[in-house]
């Protein structure tokens, strides 16, 4: 209940900080006056707790009205003028407020603010119509750090990941995401987690009192509640609910928006952000350029940036950048979401209690992409870019091919996966993501790396291991019974292969039928039959569809990104063709990284990672700006990095060392990287041209005209003609590249 204090029996006192009173002096007699005569108030009569602006005519007393000082203010300059912010123009000057222990910037607007305490505004601040705005001194604005004589039961921590609160992290100002992975996946170390403490306490003065802060060129209105709130330079708040022990960051180039009924309650806001309509996020980071609104939750998860979020709950989450979700009927709980993913309507994607165990969690890959009215049981793993048909998902799942689709069957209890979908159906969607994403980020500071790329070191190092894994599930196709083996065939167009590969797999084992099993596929390309996989979903297993043509594209999609990588590379050195010399320099001199990490959406070799666990361990880097410089050396080196992975993956495709390749080879590696260039290509037109062509397409437009005036002319479309000017120059950088190497002697 309250606390009664009668005033006259509290003497005055004031304590006030020494560096606020810079430049500043006592009010002379004729503006207390002045003061008095507006009908402003002190709690000391003598008013010797006030501080003005020292300099002579820029502190106007006319302008403060029917306002109340306590504590101690002071006041910067203070002169006739206004400020106007869209259709707000407001007089400067205080009104109608009452101020606690706060230090006044210059040429601010304070306007019916009911009671504000321990603030300091810095200059060009505007507060119109604030009910309350105060800070305690043991505020630590959405960090998860401790004040002097705090017990540690009072950190704040964000349970990503799990509902457990075993992968939680501290929340701290420059969290980006890739802090918050490494942070809630290595758990075994206890040492490291141990360190990710120290760094995040690395530099608070326990023993420093905190004060509010609102900074430059900030406008705050119509709001119920600020507590314990670090509002940046330029940020626009506006009819927010309560915005308590959180800070906002904002800049002139990256300004953050809050708007009408939001509630934000101890979290970080990033650059650039704007969160409006009813959202609310209580434990939370969110990274630059997201946006949270239409009521919205966003609760003890932290959000990557160029994030958008919108009428959904998202509970206990980790997500790397470019996450979409706007569906008022789907959730996404205790989940580690790497990127570049688009959840849809209805997707019900949450922790189950399926056993005694804690609860559950589901990790996926970037691009995951499920469908309408998809639910799923928990645990779960999925591989990137996996495409997911509407369905109900009754059993985990670990769905290890990269770029497929995943269905429900609708005969029995197992689930039906195409590898290499993408590549063979939705060429156009890899394609446009690697683009699209890049004009979406809008970033003007980009602290987190972010690799858009769907062909990355990540992405490949999983299609490598499915490759493998359809050669392992062929050769066991291969030793099936005669009648079992037919049924598990849906074509076969050279029935003699067939029965010539089936006796040489009788007599073969290990490696041998491993490699029984590959020159089929390779002879065999276009034969449909399928494959079981048992390692896809508890109990019922998955099965293979069109397993000879995923592998071919898989194949293809890998010299790609080797061309690709070597090609980039190749320009970074100054040259636009490489000699076998150059090939063999590079295979011998740079160190080669073959396990890959997505890191919070920058890919980074694991040995890399574990370096740098070693280097917090040792006590080597002690601060989290040290973390970040780390990623940044890392990203310096990834071209170079990626062109060496590379040649390892031509070597593991043509099974020799780099040294025997032969001109046929390189002839053959620069033929399938340019079909798949080529194909990239048409194959978005062939996509993009449906819409013109499809019957069904049509069918809502009266006639063509109409269709073109709402969809627009395939000709006009920017995205294709970039594409092609693209696709010509790198199948020229291509020919260029590979010359030397299919000319040598």
């Amino acid at each position: 209940m309250p606390k009664l204090t009668l005033l006259s029996q509290t003497p005055f006192k004031i304590e006030l900080p020494k560096e606020v009173l810079n430049n500043k002096r006592h009010l002379t007699a004729e503006e207390i006056k002045v003061l008095k005569e507006n009908r402003n108030i002190s709690s000391d009569p003598s008013w010797n707790n006030v501080w003005v602006c020292n300099e002579e005519g820029l502190f106007d007393p006319s302008l403060i009205l029917q306002s109340e000082f306590m504590g101690w203010v002071v006041i910067g300059s203070l002169r006739p003028a206004s400020l106007k912010f869209h259709d707000l123009e407001l007089k400067t000057g205080i009104y109608k407020s009452v101020l606690k222990n706060v230090k006044v910037g210059d040429d601010c607007v304070i306007h019916n603010v009911g009671f504000i305490e321990n603030y300091r505004l810095e200059n060009r601040v505007m507060l119109f119509n604030v009910q309350e705005m105060s800070c305690t001194s043991h505020s630590k604005f959405g960090e998860g750090i401790l004040k002097a004589d705090e017990e540690e039961k009072n950190r704040i921590w964000i349970g990503v990941g799990n509902e457990n609160g075993e992968r939680s992290v501290l929340p701290f100002t420059d969290m980006i995401p890739s802090d918050a992975y490494l942070w809630s996946r290595y758990r075994e170390d206890k040492e490291l987690m141990a360190r990710f403490i120290e760094l995040t306490e690395y530099g608070n003065k326990r023993d420093v009192a905190t004060f509010g802060v609102v900074e430059d060129d900030a406008v705050i209105k119509n709001c119920t509640l600020l507590k314990d709130a670090k509002i940046g330079r330029c940020s626009y708040i506006k009819g927010a609910f309560k915005l308590k022990n959180i800070t906002v960051l904002s800049s002139e180039d990256e300004p953050s928006q809050i708007g009408e009924g939001v509630e934000l309650v101890n979290g970080i806001m990033g650059y650039g952000c704007h969160v409006f309509y009813q959202a609310v996020a209580v434990r939370f980071v969110m990274g630059r350029n997201c946006q949270l609104k239409y009521g919205a939750r966003l609760l003890n998860s932290v959000l990557g940036d160029n994030s958008t979020v919108s009428c959904c709950e998202l509970l206990n989450n980790l997500i790397f950048p470019f996450h979409e979700q706007h569906h008022n009927s789907s959730f996404l709980i205790a989940a580690t979401i790497q990127g570049q993913s688009n959840i849809a309507s209805a997707a019900t994607i949450g922790s189950n209690h399926n056993s005694r165990s804690p609860d559950g969690e589901m990790l996926a890959g970037r691009g995951f992409w499920p469908g309408l009215c998809s639910d799923f049981k928990y645990d779960s793993r999925f591989a990137s870019f996996v495409l997911v048909a509407k369905g109900s998902y009754q059993n985990e799942l670990n769905i290890t091919y990269p770029f497929s689709l995943l269905a429900p069957s609708s005969k029995d209890c197992t689930v039906h996966i195409i590898p290499g979908y993408w590549f063979l159906y939705n060429m156009y969607a890899v394609v446009r993501n690697k683009y699209k994403f890049i004009s979406r980020d809008k970033r003007v500071v980009k602290v987190q790396h972010i690799e858009t790329n769907p062909l990355a070191p990540d992405t490949i190092q999983e299609v490598v291991s499915s490759i493998h894994r359809i050669i392992e599930l062929t050769g066991r196709y291969l030793k099936l019974p005669a009648e079992l083996c037919k049924k598990m065939t849906e074509s076969n167009p050279r029935p003699s292969v067939l029965e010539k590969f089936r006796a040489k797999a009788v007599l073969a084992k290990g490696e041998d039928l491993l490699q029984v099993a590959k020159d089929y596929l390779h002879q065999n390309s276009d034969a449909k039959f399928l494959l079981t996989d048992d390692r896809c979903q508890k109990r019922y297993g998955a099965v293979i569809y069109k397993p000879a043509q995923g592998y071919r594209e898989y194949r293809r999609i890998v010299k790609y990104f080797a061309a690709d990588s070597l090609i980039d590379w190749a320009k970074s050195i100054g040259k636009s063709c490489l000699s076998v010399k150059d090939l063999l320099e590079l295979n011998d001199t740079v160190p080669l990284y073959s396990k890959w990490v997505n890191a919070g959406g920058q890919v980074i070799a694991e040995d890399l990672v574990f370096e740098l666990f070693n280097q917090i361990k040792s006590g080597k880097i002690n601060k989290w700006e040290e973390v970040h410089a780390f990623y940044d050396k890392c990203q310096e080196s990834y071209g170079l990095y990626k062109a060496r992975y590379s040649l390892s993956l031509l070597e593991y495709l043509y099974s020799r060392p780099l040294s025997a390749f032969t001109p046929d080879i390189y002839q053959d590696i620069m033929y399938d990287v340019a079909y798949v260039s080529v194909n990239m290509f048409e194959s978005s037109i062939s996509s993009r041209d449906k819409d013109y062509t499809d019957f069904f397409r049509s069918i809502t437009f009266r006639n063509k005209e109409e269709m073109e005036a709402v969809l627009g002319k395939i000709n006009d479309s920017s995205f294709l003609k970039d594409l092609k000017r693209a696709t010509d120059n790198f199948n020229t950088d291509l020919q260029k590249m590979f010359q030397n190497l299919i000319l040598q002697e």
